[in-house]
């Protein structure tokens, strides 16, 4: 068990890892996948597709899904603070205002306007909290089994005031890392999502909860949750926002995107049948096909390499 991740070690064989690099932006030392249109022509004008990975997880959420996207635009991907190989901010820094903010002060620096911003389960909630807070202007949000009204199951246990008070104590992300040594424990994990992973998706997440520092960072970033404020400003977005619910998510109810598509002035609600929580990573081709048609129908191009195909 190691208490941080160190990108010459832990890096080695991470997904896309000739995309990766490192930035320095609000303080923070941020990890950084960009990878750049393959469209034959118009590369420069190529429309930015910007995807927010959840609690918990990181940049290898999306190794599936970045590069068939990059066939159709320029896709950007990071490690949300204190995950993975991005620093960790001080403690009261890990609030979803904080958390839009960061992500906003890191787009900024690296001249990123996104025209889609794609957030999956809380990643959806800090994507919505920068359009509310006109920190970016996308013409559109997809909110991937969108946290956008908090957690059920056993994340939603996390984010009890019982677990808030834990999540403060030092020993508990040590014990939680300790506890994930074991690879059965992550298999029930992600089991408990409602999804089914492969091999290598098991051992991604593995990874990642066998490191303090990760399990700390999410721990503090659900300690200092509070979906609230964005619940009561949902209905000022007034961008088109793909609500996309899994049938079988443990996490986020798929009945939550009706609910919230409630509040908003230009929803569309997609249901993805048989998958769970971690939809995009089960079937990452359904995802790619979602995101290109928003990108039709917000009447951006997004021209194909001859090479591309998605399913």
């Amino acid at each position: 068990m190691a208490r941080v991740m160190h990108w010459v070690t832990d890096g080695v064989n991470w997904p896309n890892r000739p995309f990766s690099r490192f930035v320095s932006a609000c303080g923070l030392r941020w990890h950084v996948q960009e990878f750049p249109s393959l469209a034959v022509e118009h590369k420069e004008s190529a429309p930015v597709i910007l995807l927010i990975h959840g609690t918990g997880s990181s940049s290898h959420s999306w190794r599936d899904v970045a590069p068939l996207l990059a066939q159709h635009a320029r896709v950007v991907v990071l490690d949300l603070p204190g995950h993975a190989f991005t620093s960790m901010p001080h403690a009261t820094e890990q609030s979803l205002p904080s958390m839009a903010r960061h992500v906003a002060s890191l787009l900024s620096s690296l001249s990123i306007a996104p025209t889609i911003v794609v957030g999956h389960s809380a990643g959806a909630a800090v994507a919505a909290r920068m359009v509310l807070d006109q920190a970016i202007t996308p013409k559109a949000l997809v909110s991937l089994n969108g946290a956008l009204l908090g957690f059920s199951g056993l994340a939603g246990q996390f984010f009890s005031p019982i677990a808030r008070l834990l999540a403060t104590l030092p020993l508990v992300a040590k014990f939680f890392a300790w506890q994930s040594m074991d690879a059965a424990t992550v298999e029930r994990l992600i089991a408990s999502t409602g999804s089914k992973l492969d091999a290598k998706g098991l051992q991604l997440y593995g990874q990642l909860v066998r490191h303090e520092s990760h399990v700390d960072a999410a721990l503090a970033m659900m300690a200092h949750w509070d979906l609230q404020p964005l619940q009561n400003d949902l209905h000022k977005i007034t961008l088109p926002v793909w609500m996309v619910a899994a049938q079988h998510d443990l996490t986020v109810p798929a009945e939550q995107a009706a609910q919230v598509a409630k509040e908003l002035q230009f929803p569309e609600v997609v249901m993805w049948p048989k998958l769970g929580h971690l939809a995009h990573e089960e079937d990452p081709a359904l995802c790619v096909a979602l995101i290109v048609d928003v990108l039709r129908k917000v009447g951006v191009s997004a021209t194909a390499s001859p090479q591309a195909a998605v399913v």
